[in-house]
């Protein structure tokens, strides 16, 4: 029970790292899974196995998905993968999935174990949360480390956040318990464009991940990507005029260290149905 089903598993990998990101509450804006996709596709990463779904998943809760249209009909099962990419300097052995309903420690146990059995010293998680930032601004990620000298290069924001976790925080704590070398990076994503894809987030997930790692990992396609987010969103603001005072202060906030909140900002959740009100309208008269 809860091992890795394993349809190929490799052999003399060199320095591999752990990469971790899961969809759902850690995902805010899509922006880690995004990041993972676009490893994952960068690198041609192959599938070596994934977990059974039947351990880890409510199936009421993230159900199974049937394609009827095809001539014949598929039924997937929710699942935790793991594919291997070639990292250039050192192989990547990715770890995507919906966030698990049940068993994490016995999850991560199990996928620690194995890959940990296959040389892997190195884990690093991908985050992502929604927060009062501008989508017009680079997001500036938030993060830590078992190696403090390494979180004082990248700049990391230091976590101030106390409540409760998701499983890549657990994924995190177990590795670093274990004396792995465990970092966690997290992105924030602008709360009014919570229902987009933030690929602009994902972009910095990728671009500090590949100088923590030290791998390679084109970025040209993520980076389109980003500028295609940013176009989109600023359409929705300049026909909203709370949306673009909003944008104003929180460029001003994030232009000034430590800049105070506004209190007079409407909320994210009510800021958020008028961005997600605005682009049905918009996609009704396209």
């Amino acid at each position: 029970m809860s091992g890795i089903v394993w349809e190929e598993r490799p052999q003399d990998l060199r320095d591999p790292v752990i990469v971790v990101a899961f969809r759902g509450w850690n995902d805010a804006g899509a922006a880690a899974s995004t990041a993972v996709t676009a490893i994952t596709g960068e690198l041609g990463a192959r599938r070596l196995g994934a977990l059974d779904a039947e351990d880890h998943f409510d199936l009421q809760a993230t159900r199974p998905m049937v394609d009827l249209t095809l001539p014949q009909p598929e039924l997937r099962w929710p699942e935790i993968e793991i594919r291997l990419a070639d990292g250039g300097a050192r192989d990547l052995l990715l770890v995507t999935g919906p966030e698990p309903s049940m068993r994490w420690r016995t999850m991560c146990t199990a996928l620690l174990d194995q890959l940990t059995g296959l040389g892997a010293a190195t884990v690093v998680t991908l985050g992502a949360f929604l927060a009062d930032v501008p989508h017009t601004r680079a997001a500036r990620l938030t993060g830590m480390s078992t190696d403090p000298g390494l979180a004082r290069r990248l700049g990391l924001r230091d976590p101030s956040y106390r409540g409760p976790t998701g499983i890549v925080g657990v994924f995190h704590h177990m590795a670093a318990a274990r004396g792995l070398r465990a970092t966690s990076l997290w992105a924030p994503a602008a709360h009014y464009a919570a229902g987009i894809p933030n690929a602009k987030a994902a972009l910095a997930l990728v671009e500090t991940f590949t100088t923590v790692t030290g791998a390679t990992v084109p970025t040209g396609a993520l980076r389109s990507s980003a500028e295609a987010f940013e176009r989109q969103v600023d359409r929705a603001v300049r026909d909203d005029s709370r949306l673009m005072d909003l944008v104003r202060q929180l460029e001003a906030a994030a232009d000034e260290a430590d800049a105070p909140r506004h209190a007079d900002l409407p909320s994210g959740d009510e800021l958020a149905r008028e961005l997600e009100r605005y682009l049905r309208e918009r996609e009704g008269d396209g």
